[in-house]
């Protein structure tokens, strides 16, 4: 029995333990109207600071002796329940009871349009210290409308900047569906078009049903931004974040972002990791404050409210902008007072219905309003004429959800104002984010953590089985780097040789599949129906042939056995050898006597040519010295015919005929029969060959595999295939060694990993892909796995003979040339000796 009264008095004690003197002496009242419902169990921190701080200003107001025509201000204050048509119900009743001057609220946003008009209609000023839709600063729409707290336009821009400090460059929003969860969806969009960010999805909180309008999890998760933008009352906001809760998507991988702090005693206990780093952003107070009104006020509320009573430092912010809205309108009322002498200035068209009464001398009220400045418990007060926001007055300060010896805590981290933006709260202030973090959140979707179902591809090198179920190659190490770099967990999927590239491409955008990597070229017909990353491997096109010699023949090929300089040795051989023929010979030679300088020479030569090449002359030598030339001539014509034949066969057995085509332009040239040439079916080659060489006609030898495509080749069923650059030269240079890459590569793409279209991931991924081609692994990567060689090098080249070569022999003919000129001296030395006798006596005489 004992807890059951606790019980009921827990519920009741606003309304039972709470007693502000009131009286019904005065005339003048101030209405105000604040969010919770009558009697409720559950009141909000927001209507029970504000209503405090609303009854604290009138009351200090008559402790400073302001009076309005000799009467002090007194209060009515109505508990709307966020309903504008049961406030409206109230505030009429209670107007066409009392002379009301003003009315300071209401709450919410959605109760504030219809209320302000009201206020218009009997030319009242309302003041609100809460609601903050953009729309209400439109002055011509709302012209008795002000308020103290600062509008959704400058969260916007707050937010904004925030998501610049942080490099985020999107978010998702959360919103209630009247005008305050609307207003503010609609202004943090158009604030983040024109700069540039994005709002890539907003959900609706059913304020009726109190529900998320669809699957929360399912939006979250498909989403490709973690930043969530909630921006709900505190009752809806627990709600929720309760809901986020139940579908895991509360912490460590998105980060929520509140449009106001809740109470953390509702939530088990087991989900406080996951709400640690959740931030809220809130209006607060400037730095610069009146302290004196402050805390008479809070001294006020301590003496009437204690069991309501926060620390100090812990009043809702809502609260301060309720005693400064209520402070202007008192004041503003005493100086339109003092205008008229403080003597019948409040006069009120009489009328039983509250809709036909009306406020006289209105304009001189407001102008007061517009050109009233003092400084307030928020900070500093002022209005301009035409505006309902004060000027000057937009500061914000975020909190961090953190752990601490006393449990889980909102603590402060950082301050925004008009004028420097964010700073930290204090030089020792740090942000917690999700996970427990001390790293900045990304808005970026992470695929740490994240089970991904990839679909592995490739022939050597690109992905080599090395038993039943383990992979190596360039491939299956990429995968090994990005996981190591990203975080993912990898379920590795072998796909059936019989499908496809293309099927399998579809098989990612049909969700089968999370990614594909393997050799998939990036084409445009496939980029219609999927996404890739960022370059994984740079390639290009390459015709694969058996085997062809690339030497020429020519019409002076016959000479190539030889160089050049040692044929003209040979020719200079002859010449010399004439000369010498035609000095030993001419005397004694009967087929050289009598003839002419020209026809000796002639002679000398055709015997000398004879001799060397073998078919020898019509003639023979007489001499002695002849034939040791003749001998030597011989030895020359043994050698150099020999090497020669040789050289010249040589070059004939490796010289083959040259290959039917030269490159690609011979295949569109038609050199080649189409049926002739393979090509593996549904890749990008068979894509490239339909576009750009038979015009659509699929008439090429179509092939299965890679495998299928070199036992095609080598069994001479097709003549040329297209295979891509990396796989065509790993495969020629270290497996099939008897084929040959033909003429240029061309059609330059590049191998991408297969996602499906808007892949939340994708930017994690690119990122990682090009930091590892930033540290070099990629290309390391490459090189351990394409840039080796195995086959021989089988490429013959012709080398002509040279004089280093053949250096000795004529050596040798040089020596019997000479043992030819001795021999010819040592037959003539009497001849010669008998001149030289002449020629001496000849010298005497």
């Amino acid at each position: 029995m004992l807890i059951y009264l606790l019980f009921i008095l827990t519920i009741f004690k606003y309304h039972i333990e709470a007693i502000w003197p009131s009286s019904n002496s005065s005339k003048i009242h101030l209405l105000g109207l604040f969010p919770d419902e009558k009697n409720t169990s559950k009141p909000t921190e927001l209507s029970v600071h504000s209503h405090a701080m609303f009854r604290a200003a009138i009351l200090l107001s008559q402790q400073y002796n302001i009076t309005i025509e000799g009467q002090f201000i007194e209060w009515k204050s109505i508990q709307t329940g966020g309903n504008a048509i049961d406030g409206l119900s109230e505030i009429c009743q209670i107007i066409s009871n009392y002379n009301i001057n003003g009315i300071i609220g209401p709450g919410f946003s959605r109760e504030t349009s219809i209320i302000a008009n009201f206020a218009e209609k009997i030319n009242i000023p309302i003041i609100s210290y809460s609601a903050t839709n953009s729309e209400l600063s439109d002055h011509n729409a709302y012209p008795n409308f002000y308020r103290t707290v600062p509008s959704d336009n400058a969260a916007a821009l707050a937010i904004m900047k925030l998501f610049i400090r942080f490099n985020w460059t999107s978010c998702i929003i959360i919103y209630q569906n009247d005008a305050f969860g609307l207003g503010g969806a609609k202004i943090i969009n158009e604030i983040f078009i024109k700069n540039d960010l994005t709002v890539i999805n907003t959900i609706i909180f059913d304020i009726e049903t109190l529900r998320i309008r669809g699957n929360l999890k399912n939006i979250l998760i498909d989403c490709s931004t973690r930043i969530v933008i909630v921006w709900a009352i505190e009752n809806y906001i627990s709600l929720i974040i309760n809901e986020g809760l139940d579908s895991d998507v509360i912490g460590p991988h998105f980060t929520w972002i509140l449009s106001t702090s809740i109470s953390l005693n509702s939530f088990n206990q087991s989900f406080y990791s996951k709400l640690i780093g959740i931030l809220t952003i809130e209006p607060t107070t400037a730095m610069l404050m009146n302290r004196t009104l402050f805390n008479s006020a809070y001294n006020l509320w301590k003496q009437y409210e204690p069991e309501t009573l926060p620390q100090l430092d812990n009043i809702n912010q809502y609260g301060l902008f309720t005693f400064d809205a209520t402070w202007l309108l008192i004041q503003s009322l005493q100086q339109y007072c003092l205008i008229f002498n403080n003597k019948n200035c409040l006069l009120f068209k009489n009328s039983s219905f509250c809709f036909y009464r009306e406020f006289y001398n209105s304009n001189f009220l407001f102008n007061i309003i517009n050109n009233l400045t003092f400084l307030g418990i928020s900070g500093h007060i002022q209005f301009q004429i035409n505006q309902t926001d004060r000027i000057n007055g937009s500061y914000y300060y975020i909190q961090n959800i953190q752990t601490s010896t006393t449990g889980l805590n909102f603590v402060p981290v950082l301050n925004y104002s008009d004028y420097n933006g964010w700073k930290e709260y204090t030089e020792t202030s740090v942000i917690f984010w999700p996970g427990n973090s001390l790293i900045p959140s990304t808005d970026i979707p992470q695929l740490n953590g994240v089970t991904l179902r990839i679909c592995m591809v490739g022939s050597d090198p690109f992905t080599i089985r090395t038993s039943i179920t383990n992979y190596t190659g360039y491939i299956p190490e990429l995968i090994s780097f990005l996981q190591n770099k990203l975080g993912f967990i990898p379920n590795i999927i072998i796909p059936s040789e019989n499908q496809t590239r293309n099927q399998l491409i579809k098989a990612v955008a049909d969700g089968f599949y999370d990614i594909m990597i393997g050799d998939i070229t990036v084409t445009s017909s496939r980029r219609k129906i999927v996404s890739f990353s960022n370059s994984i491997f740079d390639t290009s096109t390459r015709i694969i042939m058996r085997d062809t010699s690339n030497v020429a023949i020519d019409l002076i090929s016959f000479l190539k056995p030889f160089s050049r300089n040692l044929w003209l040795l040979i020719l200079g051989a002859i010449l010399f050898s004439s000369i010498l023929f035609c000095f030993f010979e001419r005397k004694n030679n009967e087929m050289l006597q009598n003839r002419s300088i020209i026809s000796l020479s002639t002679m000398g030569i055709w015997y000398c040519f004879g001799t060397l090449t073998g078919c020898g002359a019509d003639f023979h030598v007489t001499t002695a010295a002849g034939r040791l030339l003749t001998a030597g001539l011989y030895i020359l014509n043994i050698v150099l015919l020999a090497s020669y034949t040789a050289n010249l066969a040589s070059d004939l057995t490796l010289q083959k005929s040259k290959s039917m085509i030269t490159g690609i332009s011979d295949i569109k040239n038609g050199k080649l029969q189409y049926n002739r040439i393979g090509i593996i079916a549904g890749s990008s080659l068979e894509d490239y060959f339909l576009r750009e060489i038979s015009g659509g006609k699929r008439d090429f030898y179509p092939l299965q595999t890679v495998d299928d495509l070199f036992d095609k080749i080598l069994n001479g069923i097709v003549d040329a295939c297209f295979l891509d650059s990396g796989l065509a030269e790993y495969l020629t240079n270290n497996v099939y060694c008897n084929l040959t890459l033909i003429g240029e590569s061309f059609d330059g793409g590049v191998f991408g990993i297969v996602t499906s279209k808007q892949w939340i991931y994708r930017q994690d991924l690119d990122v990682a892909i090009l930091a590892l081609r930033e540290e070099g692994i990629i290309d390391d990567l490459i090189s351990k796995w394409f840039q080796k060689k195995n086959c021989p090098d089988v490429t013959q080249t012709s080398t002509a003979m040279g004089i280093d070569s053949m250096g000795g022999l004529f050596f040798i003919f040089g020596i019997i040339v000479l043992l030819s000129i001795g021999l010819f001296t040592w037959t003539k030395r009497s001849f010669m000796k008998e001149h030289l006798f002449i020629f001496i006596q000849q010298r005497k005489n």
